[in-house]
């Protein structure tokens, strides 16, 4: 079993990793990190002697001062390389950096020197290191203003702010889910190649993306109709979006009930696209679910009785409850890598729809037990 250890293992990629990662319990065991550690010789160096590998993700995208960027991520492999050296460790390290080598700026010239520096620690001591050169990362949780222009945009349109594009360039991109794949892969192989580019697998205009986000706001967001998804970008893109929205204060999403002599019709799920629409009946007492998703769009509506619907994001302590009732049918949609669940809070069998964008599929189910 593999030793992991992340540094920057709280950012945006980092935490995606680690989280990903500890759904491999058979596979890898993960040695925490904390920033504190770089501040700390001899702490940094006792994480550095439990490492097989060690992905180095810590590093300062934006600050004001381009030198200050500079000098703090060369600081930071020079901390990691002086406790490799001075604990003996050949772990393999994994770096992470950026096509952004490629222009003339202080970032890039970081990202490239420290390469370099980690390379010749690597040739020097027998030592592996995988240098990945990574494209436009986008997903889930990203830091709006930081991390990228997508999570920036996403953020800005779920709290009714304005988008404004700067420069309308096409943009290289890799989703956050697939970066992790890479690099788990990097892990299993022990690769070595202090230049790996790690290609990109969409390609698109910076006015497009906004138009796409901006199309699920006033689908998703304000109609409550779910979009078409043609493809996986699509998908992708849909459920970085639907990570910025406030959870606590968007749902649950009141139902409009159109009633007259015949009784009350109601618009459960407004599709454009397919998946499957399931009805499960569930007694007094009785809780189902306690799982999440990484990667499927799910509904939870309560027709009939009353449920008691509980969130929880992966690794993270806050739950969100939520009280449905079906005298006012509503719903509540499952955030991926939030884990859920639903219990019949009242004194009679509970009605609840279920809808998902995918049939099931037994030999990739992509659901995770987790109690909420």
């Amino acid at each position: 079993m593999k030793k992991i250890g992340i540094t920057g293992q709280k950012g945006f990629t980092g935490s995606y990793l680690y989280n990903t990662i500890s759904l491999l319990k058979d596979e890898f065991e993960l040695i925490p990190f904390e920033k504190s550690f770089f501040e700390n010789e001899h702490q940094l160096q006792e994480w550095v002697k439990q490492c097989d590998t060690i992905v180095h993700l810590a590093a300062m995208n934006r600050h004001p001062d381009p030198q200050v960027i500079y000098d703090t991520n060369i600081d930071l492999v020079n901390k990691l390389i002086s406790a490799l050296e001075k604990t003996g460790s050949t772990a393999q390290i994994i770096f992470s950096s950026s096509t952004q080598e490629e222009r003339d700026n202080l970032y890039g010239r970081s990202k490239s020197d420290g390469r370099k520096r980690l390379a010749a620690w690597a040739e020097k001591h027998n030592g592996k290191l995988t240098g990945l050169i990574i494209p436009n990362v986008f997903g889930p949780f990203g830091k709006p203003f930081y991390n990228s222009f997508i999570a920036t945009f996403c953020h800005q349109l779920c709290y009714n702010e304005i988008p404004h594009i700067e420069t309308d360039a096409t943009v290289k991109l890799i989703h956050i889910d697939e970066l992790a794949k890479v690099i788990i892969q990097s892990i299993r192989a022990g690769m070595h190649n202090p230049a790996y580019r790690v290609e990109h697998t969409s390609a698109f205009t910076v006015s497009k993306i906004l138009e796409q986000l901006n199309h699920f706001k006033t689908l998703y967001l304000e109609g409550g109709i779910l979009p078409q998804l043609p493809d996986k970008f699509s998908i992708d893109l849909f459920n970085t979006f639907r990570s910025y929205i406030n959870v606590k204060n968007y749902f649950p999403f009141k139902l409009k009930q159109n009633t007259d002599n015949r009784g009350t019709f109601v618009e459960l799920v407004k599709l454009h696209q397919g998946g499957q629409i399931s009805f499960s009946t569930t007694h007094p007492g009785i809780t189902r679910g306690n799982h999440f998703h990484t990667r499927k769009i799910e509904r939870f509506a309560v027709i009939k009785g009353k449920a008691l619907i509980q969130l929880r994001k992966y690794n993270n302590s806050e739950v969100f409850n939520f009280e449905l009732d079906g005298e006012q049918p509503s719903y509540v949609d499952m955030p991926v890598w939030y884990t859920h669940n639903i219990k019949n809070t009242g004194d009679d069998d509970l009605y609840t729809v279920f809808w998902i964008n995918e049939f099931f599929d037994a030999s990739d189910p992509d659901t995770y037990f987790e109690t909420v």
